[in-house]
């Protein structure tokens, strides 16, 4: 079964950069497309930005792009979501998430992670 672990989540100031870390193991197919939606409170869990693990094909929602970028390193298992000019409405519960199809929709995948927090202070 596919596990997925996330890492990096930290308090942080408002400007300041940060890495989070999804850590896959176990049967994950190179079909699966890898997404990070983030929960804020009293907020659903809304889409970040995902990538294919083959084609290279990534996306981000509107309010992250041009500061966040998501990548990959296949050696490792992991995807990473690397953020900048961290803003206090970034503070979240992020996730990230594997599943077979191209969606920015929470119920499209089938595997999660636990989350990790990211705090953002002014």
């Amino acid at each position: 079964q596919v596990q997925l672990v996330e890492s990096g989540g930290e308090l942080v100031q408002a400007g300041d950069s940060l890495r989070l870390a999804c850590a896959a193991s176990g049967r994950t197919p190179s079909t699966y497309v890898v997404g990070w939606f983030r929960q804020a409170p009293g907020q659903e869990r809304a889409f970040v930005s995902f990538i294919t693990q083959t084609g290279g094909v990534t996306h981000y929602a509107d309010s992250v792009k041009g500061r966040f970028t998501i990548s990959r390193d296949n050696d490792k298992n992991t995807v990473y979501l690397e953020m900048s000019n961290l803003r206090v409405e970034d503070t979240a519960v992020y996730y990230c998430a594997a599943g077979l199809q191209l969606s920015v929709r929470p119920n499209a995948y089938v595997y999660w992670g636990q989350g990790t927090q990211v705090t953002v202070s002014s």
